[in-house]
């Protein structure tokens, strides 16, 4: 009786603890099925960002044509990883272009949380004759190789319609600009320079035009 009743409990405790681990495993099967997804791992972000630098000015120097294997490796990366963020020509010059006009948004807001309205509108407005620069750089790359790269210029230009306006807006309200200011004139008349001028060094006299821009924006005392 005494060996039976050892085996009885033997048994006893083995399903208890077998009970125990599928609940155990059960719980965390749940708790990784209502994790949220991990945001990218930083080396990734680093990856990606340097890529894209890399990509821009290879573009910029070399043309669309140029080896993305060459890229990668003067990215400091394999050409699986370029190949795993950018699976084609296209995404990656798409890419690119996206990059820079996330960076311009981004400093709109930058520069409204961190300077005065004037100031910030100006730093912005300096920052986008640099922005048109790269954009008549890469524009033959994008053009070549985009499917439709109209629709993307149209999703460009609304964002930077965006971040002027709201740049103009807050320097009317604080009192530095004249109400009757439009916003999308002083970005289209740094364009027509950027355009009209067949002066290499356009850009400079596009940074003067911001000057005049500013001075004439201001409102009379």
């Amino acid at each position: 009786m005494a060996a039976q009743s050892t085996k009885v409990e033997s048994v006893s405790e083995y399903k208890i603890t077998g009970d125990s681990l599928r609940l155990q495993v059960l719980s965390m099967a749940k708790k990784h099925s209502n994790a949220t997804p991990r945001a990218p791992r930083s080396d990734a972000q680093r990856n990606r960002g340097r890529i894209l630098e890399i990509a821009k000015q290879a573009f910029t120097q070399f043309g669309a044509n140029t080896s993305l294997d060459d890229i990668a490796k003067e990215a400091g990366v394999g050409a699986g990883t370029l190949y795993r963020h950018f699976p084609s020509r296209e995404t990656l010059i798409e890419a690119v272009y996206h990059s820079e006009v996330e960076k311009l948004a981004a400093a709109a807001r930058q520069f409204a949380e961190s300077m005065p309205p004037v100031e910030a509108l100006h730093a912005w407005m300096l920052l986008f004759v640099d922005y048109i620069a790269t954009k008549h750089i890469i524009a033959p790359a994008l053009n070549a190789f985009v499917a439709d790269p109209m629709k993307l210029y149209e999703g460009s230009r609304a964002s930077m319609r965006a971040a002027i306006d709201a740049l103009v807006k807050r320097a009317i309200k604080s009192g530095d600009i004249r109400k009757d200011i439009e916003p999308f004139d002083l970005l289209q008349a740094l364009i027509g320079v950027s355009f009209v001028s067949s002066n290499p060094d356009w850009q400079k006299s596009a940074k003067r035009l911001v000057e005049i821009l500013i001075a004439g924006s201001r409102r009379a005392k």
